[in-house]
């Protein structure tokens, strides 16, 4: 019995490898979710050098990991910059990014009960 309840346990265990997950741009991100329940929605965001994203308002937390290259981001007008092996996590809020270089990121949306419904 214990064996069969370990052998579920490692079938439903999942690796991402974040560089060779594929990234469509910005107008397809929805193709980027590797992973989502009902908690978060986990996106690999893959930007080449001079390429933005607008100002999304988020109503949920959000953890940006940088796994390759640097970028600008902006929380409510509010900028700084993020290189490899850095993470940024924020409350609700207006954000946006850059990279002038190009970089590779996974982005993780927390939702929250007041987001939840």
């Amino acid at each position: 019995m214990k064996e069969q309840q370990e052998s579920k346990v490692k079938m439903m265990m999942k690796i991402f490898d974040l560089m060779n997950l594929e990234a469509e741009e910005y107008s397809q991100r929805g193709k980027n979710v590797f992973f989502e329940n009902e908690l978060f929605k986990t996106r690999v965001i893959n930007l080449k050098a001079g390429e933005s994203i607008p100002d999304c308002q988020m109503d949920c937390f959000v953890i940006f990991y940088v796994v390759k290259g640097e970028f600008l981001v902006s929380k409510n007008g509010q900028e700084a910059s993020l290189k490899e092996k850095q993470v940024f996590i924020t409350e609700p809020a207006l954000l946006s990014m850059k990279s002038n270089t190009g970089a590779r990121l996974m982005g993780i949306q927390i939702k929250t009960r007041e987001t939840e419904g």
